[in-house]
Protein backbone atom coordinates (compact mmCIF):
# COMPACT_ATOMS: atom_id res chain seq x y z
CA UNK A 1 0.00 0.00 0.00
CA UNK A 2 1.12 3.52 -0.59
CA UNK A 3 0.73 5.86 2.35
CA UNK A 4 1.52 9.46 1.65
CA UNK A 5 0.57 10.73 5.10
CA UNK A 6 2.93 12.03 7.72
CA UNK A 7 5.20 9.41 9.23
CA UNK A 8 7.31 9.63 12.35
CA UNK A 9 9.97 6.95 12.80
CA UNK A 10 8.05 4.59 10.53
CA UNK A 11 4.73 5.04 12.35
CA UNK A 12 1.70 6.48 10.63
CA UNK A 13 0.61 9.68 12.41
CA UNK A 14 -2.05 10.88 9.98
CA UNK A 15 -4.32 9.11 7.52
CA UNK A 16 -7.14 10.33 5.29
CA UNK A 17 -9.86 7.69 4.90
CA UNK A 18 -12.50 7.92 2.19
CA UNK A 19 -15.60 5.90 3.19
CA UNK A 20 -18.17 4.83 0.61
CA UNK A 21 -21.65 3.38 0.95
CA UNK A 22 -22.24 2.00 -2.57
CA UNK A 23 -25.50 2.28 -4.43
CA UNK A 24 -26.84 3.21 -7.82
CA UNK A 25 -29.36 5.94 -7.01
CA UNK A 26 -27.21 7.27 -4.15
CA UNK A 27 -23.57 6.77 -3.22
CA UNK A 28 -22.79 8.05 0.24
CA UNK A 29 -19.23 9.28 0.70
CA UNK A 30 -17.22 10.67 3.57
CA UNK A 31 -13.70 11.86 4.22
CA UNK A 32 -12.29 11.53 7.72
CA UNK A 33 -8.83 12.20 9.10
CA UNK A 34 -7.22 10.04 11.71
CA UNK A 35 -4.41 11.97 13.33
CA UNK A 36 -2.56 11.16 16.53
CA UNK A 37 -5.43 9.11 17.90
CA UNK A 38 -8.20 11.56 17.02
CA UNK A 39 -10.82 11.23 14.32
CA UNK A 40 -12.40 14.14 12.49
CA UNK A 41 -14.99 14.28 9.72
CA UNK A 42 -13.60 16.59 7.06
CA UNK A 43 -16.49 16.48 4.60
CA UNK A 44 -19.24 14.15 3.49
CA UNK A 45 -21.99 14.01 0.92
CA UNK A 46 -23.93 11.93 -1.51
CA UNK A 47 -23.64 11.34 -5.25
CA UNK A 48 -27.08 10.93 -6.78
CA UNK A 49 -27.93 9.60 -10.19
CA UNK A 50 -31.18 10.16 -12.05
CA UNK A 51 -33.20 6.99 -12.57
CA UNK A 52 -34.47 8.44 -15.86
CA UNK A 53 -30.94 8.23 -17.32
CA UNK A 54 -29.63 4.98 -18.77
CA UNK A 55 -27.56 2.72 -16.53
CA UNK A 56 -24.30 3.24 -18.47
CA UNK A 57 -24.68 7.02 -18.19
CA UNK A 58 -25.48 6.80 -14.47
CA UNK A 59 -22.36 4.70 -13.90
CA UNK A 60 -20.24 7.09 -15.95
CA UNK A 61 -21.53 10.07 -13.94
CA UNK A 62 -20.72 8.24 -10.69
CA UNK A 63 -17.22 7.45 -11.97
CA UNK A 64 -16.58 11.07 -12.95
CA UNK A 65 -17.74 12.34 -9.54
CA UNK A 66 -15.59 9.83 -7.67
CA UNK A 67 -12.46 10.65 -9.68
CA UNK A 68 -13.02 14.32 -8.86
CA UNK A 69 -13.52 13.61 -5.15
CA UNK A 70 -10.45 11.36 -4.96
CA UNK A 71 -8.38 14.02 -6.72
CA UNK A 72 -9.65 16.80 -4.47
CA UNK A 73 -9.33 15.06 -1.08
CA UNK A 74 -6.34 12.78 -1.81
CA UNK A 75 -7.24 9.92 0.53
CA UNK A 76 -4.74 7.31 1.64
CA UNK A 77 -7.30 4.52 1.46
CA UNK A 78 -10.86 3.87 0.30
CA UNK A 79 -13.07 2.00 2.75
CA UNK A 80 -16.04 0.39 1.01
CA UNK A 81 -19.04 -1.52 2.26
CA UNK A 82 -19.49 -5.01 0.85
CA UNK A 83 -22.70 -5.85 -0.95
CA UNK A 84 -25.44 -7.04 1.33
CA UNK A 85 -27.77 -9.34 -0.56
CA UNK A 86 -31.28 -8.22 0.15
CA UNK A 87 -34.45 -9.83 -1.09
CA UNK A 88 -34.37 -7.88 -4.33
CA UNK A 89 -31.89 -9.61 -6.65
CA UNK A 90 -32.11 -6.87 -9.28
CA UNK A 91 -31.10 -4.24 -6.73
CA UNK A 92 -28.15 -6.35 -5.57
CA UNK A 93 -26.92 -6.68 -9.17
CA UNK A 94 -27.17 -2.92 -9.78
CA UNK A 95 -25.34 -2.18 -6.52
CA UNK A 96 -22.67 -4.66 -7.67
CA UNK A 97 -22.29 -2.76 -10.92
CA UNK A 98 -21.96 0.51 -9.01
CA UNK A 99 -19.43 -1.10 -6.67
CA UNK A 100 -17.40 -2.15 -9.72
CA UNK A 101 -17.28 1.46 -10.90
CA UNK A 102 -16.12 2.54 -7.44
CA UNK A 103 -13.36 -0.06 -7.48
CA UNK A 104 -12.31 1.05 -10.96
CA UNK A 105 -12.15 4.73 -9.95
CA UNK A 106 -10.04 3.88 -6.89
CA UNK A 107 -7.70 1.73 -8.99
CA UNK A 108 -7.31 4.48 -11.58
CA UNK A 109 -6.25 6.84 -8.78
CA UNK A 110 -3.84 4.29 -7.32
CA UNK A 111 -5.80 4.00 -4.07
CA UNK A 112 -5.91 0.86 -1.94
CA UNK A 113 -9.42 -0.40 -1.17
CA UNK A 114 -10.60 -2.29 1.90
CA UNK A 115 -14.08 -3.76 2.25
CA UNK A 116 -16.21 -4.34 5.31
CA UNK A 117 -19.45 -6.29 5.68
CA UNK A 118 -22.50 -4.48 7.07
CA UNK A 119 -22.41 -6.52 10.32
CA UNK A 120 -18.71 -5.72 10.83
CA UNK A 121 -19.44 -1.99 10.37
CA UNK A 122 -22.25 -2.18 12.93
CA UNK A 123 -20.03 -4.09 15.36
CA UNK A 124 -17.15 -1.63 14.98
CA UNK A 125 -19.38 1.38 15.61
CA UNK A 126 -21.82 0.07 18.23
CA UNK A 127 -20.32 -3.17 19.52
CA UNK A 128 -23.32 -5.05 18.12
CA UNK A 129 -23.24 -6.58 14.62
CA UNK A 130 -27.04 -6.55 14.54
CA UNK A 131 -27.51 -2.92 15.63
CA UNK A 132 -30.34 -0.89 14.16
CA UNK A 133 -29.54 1.78 11.57
CA UNK A 134 -30.52 4.63 13.93
CA UNK A 135 -28.21 3.32 16.65
CA UNK A 136 -25.29 3.33 14.19
CA UNK A 137 -26.16 6.86 13.04
CA UNK A 138 -26.32 8.15 16.61
CA UNK A 139 -22.94 6.60 17.44
CA UNK A 140 -21.35 8.07 14.28
CA UNK A 141 -22.69 11.48 15.31
CA UNK A 142 -21.29 11.09 18.81
CA UNK A 143 -17.91 9.62 17.77
CA UNK A 144 -17.25 12.44 15.31
CA UNK A 145 -18.74 15.20 17.51
CA UNK A 146 -21.27 16.18 14.85
CA UNK A 147 -24.18 18.46 15.70
CA UNK A 148 -26.75 16.20 14.05
CA UNK A 149 -27.12 12.88 12.26
CA UNK A 150 -25.84 13.33 8.69
CA UNK A 151 -28.47 13.16 5.96
CA UNK A 152 -29.26 11.32 3.81
CA UNK A 153 -28.67 7.97 5.52
CA UNK A 154 -26.09 7.06 2.88
CA UNK A 155 -23.71 9.76 4.16
CA UNK A 156 -24.01 8.55 7.75
CA UNK A 157 -23.32 5.03 6.48
CA UNK A 158 -20.23 6.25 4.60
CA UNK A 159 -18.94 7.88 7.79
CA UNK A 160 -19.52 4.61 9.67
CA UNK A 161 -17.58 2.70 6.99
CA UNK A 162 -14.67 5.15 7.21
CA UNK A 163 -14.67 4.92 11.01
CA UNK A 164 -14.67 1.13 10.76
CA UNK A 165 -11.44 1.28 8.82
CA UNK A 166 -9.91 3.70 11.31
CA UNK A 167 -10.75 1.34 14.18
CA UNK A 168 -9.75 -1.77 12.25
CA UNK A 169 -6.42 -0.27 11.24
CA UNK A 170 -5.70 0.74 14.83
CA UNK A 171 -6.71 -2.69 16.18
CA UNK A 172 -4.28 -4.40 13.81
CA UNK A 173 -1.46 -2.41 15.39
CA UNK A 174 -0.56 -0.62 12.17
CA UNK A 175 -0.48 2.79 13.84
Amino acid sequence: MRWKSLHTHGKLTSMIIFGIDPGLARVGWAVIRQEKGTLKALIYGCITTDKEISLPHRLRAMHTELIGLFSRYKPDVVSLEEIFFAKNEKTAIMVGEARGVILLAAAECGLPVVSYSPPSVKAAITGNGKAEKLQVQRMVTRLLNLKEIPKPDDTADALAIALTHAYSYKMKGLK
